[in-house]
């Protein structure tokens, strides 16, 4: 039988758990004109979580299928481009074995990861070489614009996007990197691991005010970049801090993403003329689509000649989806959480 993960019931404030989803099943597909996907990795991410809302628009409804990034192998083929046997990485339904037409194929295609990682790192296909990489890679290079010598803050940074992006400043660009993580140990994973140059401990900050006092005084002349993926405090801090150029790429706000009514954060526009600062939103989907920039070739590069290091946090089997999602607003993971499908063996992955 393949098995789906489906929304049980909606979630319009709070923590999401194992509570709020369901696994169904149903027999097992037949391939169309496209082709037959087995998926091996799932993953659960933080932009998903207003999607468990009653009535958010785009949103998923009570007993339908969750869906997101994925990344699996090809059991079966009508398609010339595609071979059994074959990895890619996608955005699917969380069935764990479905059919694909050749027309969905078209309007959503896959990427194809054989070549770049073998089956044991399919994995990454979700992480390093999927949204969270092309977020990091898209907002580093294209939204900040990094010189070597500049200082670039990022928050999250023990987290599947952040620790990405302070890897390549500090490793492609050449700037300071300095992060912000939640508790010493992943202050020291994020410094010793991932090479940044400092990292604050955002727990030991009750307001922005102490935030912006522990900034300054690992960055007494404040950062030229702040790649925020947390929100609240920490964009304060990033404005008050923020040099004469300064520029803020903005994909997340974690820390936010379960209020029902998230507080707005204050801008002093006025502030933004004569130091002329730049902030922008963006979303990773012109760089994992290859419309833009060369992604996938290029962080496979960077991962193998180590300017790259990976961090992942395990989840086993269908029915852990709830468990997994849930460790994104808990502090419960380190780099990207990864649900194993249980399609194979937790050890070869």
């Amino acid at each position: 039988m393949a098995r789906t993960i489906t929304l049980k019931c909606y979630l319009d404030e709070g923590v999401p758990g194992p509570e709020h989803f369901a696994i169904v099943e149903s027999p097992m597909p037949v391939i169309g004109d496209g082709v037959l996907v087995e998926l091996l990795a799932i993953s659960a991410d933080p932009y998903m979580r207003p999607r468990l809302r009653t009535n958010w628009p785009g949103g998923i409804k009570e007993g339908q299928p969750m869906s997101g990034f994925v990344s699996g192998r090809i059991i079966e083929s009508k398609l010339p481009e595609w071979k059994a046997g074959d990895l890619f990485g996608a955005s699917l339904p969380y069935t764990d074995v479905q059919a694909v037409s050749a027309k969905a194929l078209k309007q959503n295609p896959f990427r194809k990861l054989t070549g770049l990682i073998n089956e044991s790192q399919i994995s990454l296909g979700i992480g390093v070489l999927g949204m969270p990489g092309s977020t990091a890679y898209g907002g580093l290079i294209e939204v900040l614009r990094p010189k070597k010598g500049e200082t670039i803050w990022v928050s999250g940074a023990a987290g599947a996007v952040g620790s990405m992006v302070g890897q390549l400043a500090k490793q492609v660009y050449g700037c300071t990197v300095i992060g912000s993580a939640g508790g010493p140990d992943k202050c020291r994973m994020v410094k010793e691991k991932f090479g940044f140059d400092h990292c604050i401990d955002y727990k030991l900050c009750q307001r922005p005010k102490d935030l912006i006092v522990a900034l300054r005084e690992v960055v007494p002349k404040g950062i030229d970049m702040y790649f925020e993926n947390v929100g609240g405090m920490h964009f304060e801090a990033a404005m008050s801090c923020l040099r004469i150029g300064g520029r803020i790429a903005v994909c997340g706000i974690i820390s936010q993403l379960s209020d029902k009514r998230p507080e707005a954060n204050k801008i002093h526009i006025a502030n933004m003329i004569y130091s002329k600062q730049r902030i922008e939103g963006f979303e990773c989907g012109p760089w994992l689509s290859g419309q833009r920039g060369s992604f996938l070739t290029d962080m496979a590069a960077y991962m193998k000649d180590g300017k790259v290091k990976i961090e992942e946090t395990f989840f086993d089997g269908m029915d852990s989806f709830g468990a997994a999602f849930q460790s994104l607003f808990v502090g419960g993971n380190v780099g990207k959480v990864v649900l194993r499908t249980g399609r194979m063996p937790a050890a070869k992955l």
